[in-house]
């Protein structure tokens, strides 16, 4: 009782008591609508400017919320006669045991801000996490970060393990280069070969100019000559020309006359003369 009287000096009557309820109530139920309200406002107003990051949406959504709550919520307990200082000062103690409890929370948070701060990662960008998984950046959160996988799923993975692992980004740059690989058989004509696919190259439209496509013998193998076409291309039309120049490079080595590199092995049969104990 002690202690009661101390957070709650003055009891008042029952209907005062009545009256600062509902007063409460009122205050509570219309922050947290205000809260919600300014919440959306906040990530509409983001989203129709051109120059704040989609990435920093979702923090400055939550921070807007939860800042209003926490003022509700201390506008609630001064209407009740709470002397929040003295609140403060007693869960002091939980506040520093809940926070120890809580180190991977908080270390999610903490990565989450150098994400932010940092950017290494773009809500939209195609990136890896190393050891983790890839997928195009959806939301990066208070203390998880989604990313869209290539076959539609969802992948949520905590803050600490994006901030702390490798990040490959495949778009931030505008460009990105292509290297494929293709056999050429021994006994074929490989000036040819070379020229049929420096012409495919030179024509394809989505193939940059510059840098120029090179189009190069890497290495020798048991029965193929290794010939590395080496190029760049837009990053929103890599994937589209990786599939078409899979596609036309053997029918352009077939139209220049060239066989497939298929693996050869050359079999001699070596005839022993018989000995005098085999004819015998």
């Amino acid at each position: 009782m002690d202690q009661l009287q101390t957070l709650w000096p003055s009891l008042p009557g029952m209907g005062g008591v009545a009256v600062n309820f509902v007063i409460a109530l009122a205050i509570l139920v219309i922050g947290w609508l205000v809260s919600n309200l300014l919440g959306r406002w906040v990530r509409h107003l983001a989203g129709r400017s051109s120059r704040i990051d989609p990435t920093v949406v979702p923090i400055a959504r939550s921070v807007t919320v939860w800042t209003v709550r926490i003022v509700v919520l201390l506008a609630v307990l001064a209407r009740l006669g709470v002397q929040t200082a003295s609140l403060v000062a007693m869960l002091g103690a939980s506040a520093l045991a809940i926070g120890l409890a809580l180190q991977g929370t908080l270390q999610n948070f903490a990565a989450g801000i150098m994400l932010l701060l940092l950017r290494p990662i773009r809500a939209g960008e195609a990136v890896s996490i190393e050891g983790k998984g890839a997928g195009t950046v959806d939301e990066i959160g208070l203390f998880m970060t989604r990313f869209l996988q290539a076959d539609g799923t969802h992948l949520l993975l905590p803050n600490t393990l994006v901030w702390g692992s490798p990040i490959v980004n495949y778009s931030r740059n505008k460009t990105r280069r292509l290297d494929m690989m293709l056999g050429v058989r021994y006994d074929d004509d490989l000036e040819a070969a070379l020229a049929a696919l420096r012409n495919l190259v030179a024509h394809h439209a989505g193939v940059l100019d510059d840098p120029a496509p090179q189009v190069m013998v890497m290495e020798y193998r048991d029965s193929t000559i290794m010939v590395n076409l080496r190029l760049w291309a837009r990053v929103e039309d890599y994937w589209d020309v990786s599939f078409d120049l899979y596609r036309q490079a053997p029918q352009a080595l077939r139209e220049a006359g060239l066989r497939s590199p298929i693996p050869l092995r050359e079999v001699r049969a070596v005839s022993v003369p018989p000995t005098s104990e085999d004819a015998a």
